[in-house]
């Protein structure tokens, strides 16, 4: 008796097994390309996915989306992957990732690096991001691609029938109700970008809000499945007090393969263009909240975002002009 139960459970297992492994082949839904405006040029340019495939498996996948709720949406994960990215003979893929994505190291201030971390977290020369002073203008607070949104109340957040929820977001329903007519803006880091960020204003700023929080990744592969990322994953903020712009909130969040995020800024007075900080390897994403009747974003970014496309931008370039004069 004992035997054929044994044989009994050996065979429910190897049946499960072989779906799983069934499914884990499941063809993949054809997905629609990446596609952004160049801000520099106008032109409408498809972009070039890092582990695209894996992306896809994850989140249309019946196993890949177990994968995910059970191991890679965790910190630990992140965690192993970015000491992997620390380690010395992780030197071996930074020359395949230059030229697969055709980063420009001229801009940089070193060429040689201890591992991949290092390099991914790179500085950039001080003159290769020319900042505008001007009191009345903001500026792109990293290198990314820009949704842009004039009032938060009035749009629908990347995928029709999802609303931001920004008392979620800042986890402070008091907080949010400063910014619920406001203006939103969204620069999502891709893994070749440039992985440092600065503040897009000057003024007196905050000390810095953790928000613990899950590793989604927040490519628009994975928006299109899971609109409300943001509201989920691990973030931090600050608010920066401007004369003109009032309280913005600066916000950045952790995706997957993210190790951290590191502050570098220190004291409460910065001046725009200031470095506030680092994402350790993995792509990612920095969210601007304006108060309400602030800030008019630039025509081209509101713009490309009404067509359902994100626009290039540079740290230090400019996305907006203040609606109020010192």
């Amino acid at each position: 008796m004992k035997i054929t139960k044994t044989k009994k459970n050996w065979g429910i297992t190897l049946l499960l097994l072989a779906i799983v492994a069934i499914l884990a082949f499941y063809p993949l839904p054809e997905q629609a390309p990446i596609q952004y405006y160049d801000r520099e040029t106008g032109v409408l340019k498809t972009e070039k996915v890092a582990a695209e495939k894996w992306l896809v498996w994850l989140y249309n996948n019946p196993v890949g989306e177990v994968t995910l709720w059970t191991l890679v949406k965790r910190k630990f994960v992140s965690t192993i992957y970015g000491d992997m990215m620390d380690r010395p003979s992780s030197t071996d893929k930074i020359q395949p990732f230059i030229k697969e994505f055709g980063i420009d190291m001229n801009v940089f201030q070193k060429q040689e690096y201890n591992s991949f971390n290092e390099f991914f977290t790179r500085k950039i020369n001080d003159n290769a991001r020319p900042i505008d002073t001007t009191a009345t203008i903001t500026v792109s607070p990293a290198d990314g691609k820009i949704l842009a949104y004039a009032d938060i109340s009035n749009s629908d957040f990347i995928v029709k029938g999802y609303r931001f929820d920004i008392a979620s977001f800042l986890n402070n329903a008091e907080l949010a109700k400063k910014y619920i007519d406001g203006s939103l803006v969204i620069i999502r880091l891709a893994p070749a970008d440039y992985h440092r960020y600065h503040f897009p204003v000057s003024g007196n700023v905050s000390a810095n809000t953790k928000i613990d929080g899950d590793y989604y990744s927040v490519n628009p592969l994975a928006l299109r499945k899971m609109t409300e990322i943001f509201c989920l994953n691990k973030r931090e903020y600050t608010i920066v007090s401007n004369p003109v712009f009032g309280d913005v909130v600066m916000a950045e969040v952790g995706a997957t393969m993210v190790g951290s995020m590191v502050q570098t800024y220190s004291g409460d007075v910065i001046k725009k263009g200031d470095e506030k900080g680092y994402f350790k390897f993995g792509g990612s994403t920095v969210v601007l909240l304006f108060e309400k009747n602030k800030i008019s974003i630039d025509a081209d970014l509101l713009s490309n975002t009404l067509k359902g496309f994100e626009t290039s931008a540079i740290q230090g370039e400019r996305i907006g002009v203040s609606t109020i004069r010192p």
